[in-house]
């Protein structure tokens, strides 16, 4: 039986942590594994990522795949050492807050809230997709089913019942949610182990497309031979890596909140980068990396990779992988919804945006107001964009990258100078309060700057500009740039917070001083 969840109103401000009304003791580390893994949505984001990474760094993937698992990794380390100090919802905000002041916690904030929003228009919408692909597969009529998904009044309408159902669960309690992951996650893993399997073996029967055999140099970044073509491809792995932080946004609802957290997202973390690893040698192995029908390197087939090769190597149960790849965007979907709606409900909570934002369901001790207000702006972006312009719509996607640097980014120098006091009191506060998350911190805050610069090449993405400035550029700067007037609005509205006096500054001392 779970703990009673805390009902009580919220303390009198005290510039310290507080408890939200979250139902506490819910959610164990197995738990919050599976829905960290959810939210990541690796059947979804690898078969989209696979062929544009492979275009860049040929046979490297595996290495490039390990590269960016080593800043993710990092900056776990670093949100683990946080969450052990500060477990509270709120995370980046709280934690940046706590570190550099009002100002920085807010941005922090506001990053993970924009870049979790704009990718649950977009889960929608590709599980939309994906629905009407695996019909089409069903029932065996190229094309013409799943034509219906790009008819933007049909795409619309049944992209709002995944949203819709997805808050439906969401704004019940966590062991729902928790129930639902276990089957669709189950679900999608499984598939993806025997997608994977089953191509090394019609690789040992020879029945392969493009046989390649398994060689050490896959797994080394230098012999990919651009240093372009490697921060191309690290940018694409830290995009299929991002989710794991969902497992720190649940601290205050899971057993043991100061290390249930932390160790779930380090093991979120190592599960994806083996599964990821598994499956590339896999596709590499049997498809290799040629421009033909179905080489990794072929443009056509490179938006949907699992899709293409899963008849040549399944057979007649080719449609579970695009089963598993709908599930993972509806699973994706759904598991998104706790970040945003928590850090919503931790700034409403500490007086950096309107106290309605604190509201926590009296029935299911989830912050459904939080849950609702998400769910309504993805819809209404997702709905607008898919009719005025889909490139605007992909672009805002693209951008999705920038925005992940700068949360994380922002996040990992916040361990860095909170535990500053503490750095030399061990050789364990000196790696992980210091080293790991710094260098991680350093590594996202160089990605953010070239993507950034990147991005203004109007050939990036999806190719449209403004005065010859690239789209995806325009839409990252206005993206930090609402934020930073939606935050001065809030300051002018709802000082006390700007003046630390909900939420201050802290660092806590020297252990060996004491």
């Amino acid at each position: 039986m779970s703990a009673t969840p805390h009902t009580e109103e919220p303390a009198p401000v005290t510039g310290g942590l507080s408890q939200k009304g979250l139902s506490a003791g819910t959610v164990g580390l197995i738990g919050a594994v599976v829905i960290g893994i959810s939210c990541i949505a690796p059947a979804y984001t690898l078969t989209a990522a696979l062929g544009p990474t492979v275009s860049e760094v040929g046979f490297q993937v595996p290495a490039i795949i390990l590269v960016g698992f080593i800043p993710m990794l990092l900056v776990a380390f670093g949100y683990r050492e946080l969450n052990r100090s500060m477990p509270d919802s709120g995370t980046s905000f709280t934690w940046a807050a706590r570190a550099f002041g009002p100002w920085v916690g807010w941005m922090a904030g506001w990053g993970l809230i924009a870049a979790t929003i704009l990718v649950l228009s977009n889960l929608a919408g590709i599980a939309v997709e994906f629905l009407f692909l695996l019909i089409d597969q069903i029932a065996g009529s190229p094309g013409t089913i799943a034509e219906l998904a790009f008819n933007p009044f049909i795409n619309v309408a049944v992209c709002l019942l995944f949203m819709l159902g997805a808050t439906l669960v969401s704004y019940r309690d966590m062991q729902t949610t928790q129930k639902l992951q276990y089957f669709l996650v189950g679900f999608q893993v499984l598939v993806l182990l025997v997608f994977s399997i089953t191509a090394f073996v019609q690789v040992a029967q020879g029945n392969a497309f493009d046989a390649s055999p398994i060689e050490l140099s896959w797994f080394n970044p230098f012999a990919v031979g651009s240093v372009g073509a490697v921060v191309a491809g690290l940018s694409l792995s830290i995009f299929i890596f991002w989710g794991w932080d969902v497992t720190l946004t649940m601290n205050e609802e899971t057993k043991d909140p100061e290390k249930t957290p932390g160790r779930a997202a380090t093991l979120t973390v190592i599960t994806i980068v083996v599964l990821y690893l598994l499956l590339s040698i896999s596709l590499l192995s049997f498809a290799g990396i040629g421009t033909g029908e179905l080489g990794l390197g072929n443009e056509d087939i490179q938006s949907n990779v699992f899709f293409y090769l899963s008849g040549p190597i399944l057979g007649p149960l080719a449609f579970l992988v695009s089963l598993a790849v709908l599930t993972s965007s509806a699973s994706s979907l759904q598991s998104t919804f706790v970040s945003p709606a928590r850090t919503l409900l931790a700034m409403g909570h500490y007086g950096a945006l309107p106290s309605s934002f604190a509201k926590v369901s009296p029935r299911f001790f989830t912050p459904g107001y939080a849950t609702i207000v998400a769910s309504i702006v993805a819809s209404a972006f997702y709905a607008v964009m898919r009719f005025i312009s889909e490139d605007v719509l992909w672009d805002t996607i693209t951008a999705l990258g920038m925005m992940i640097c700068f949360y994380y980014g922002i996040t990992a120098f916040a361990c860095v100078w909170y535990f500053r006091k503490q750095w030399f009191d061990s050789a364990r506060t000196f790696v992980f309060t210091l080293l790991f998350p710094l260098v991680g911190g350093v590594i996202l805050a160089a990605l953010f700057v070239m993507t950034l610069v990147d991005s203004m090449n109007p050939d990036y993405g999806s190719g449209s500009n403004i005065g010859g400035v690239g789209l995806v550029f325009i839409l990252g700067v206005t993206v930090i740039v609402l934020g930073v007037i939606i935050m001065i609005w809030q300051a002018v509205r709802r000082p006390a917070f700007f003046r630390g006096e909900t939420l201050s500054m802290d660092a806590p001392a020297s252990l060996r001083r004491r």
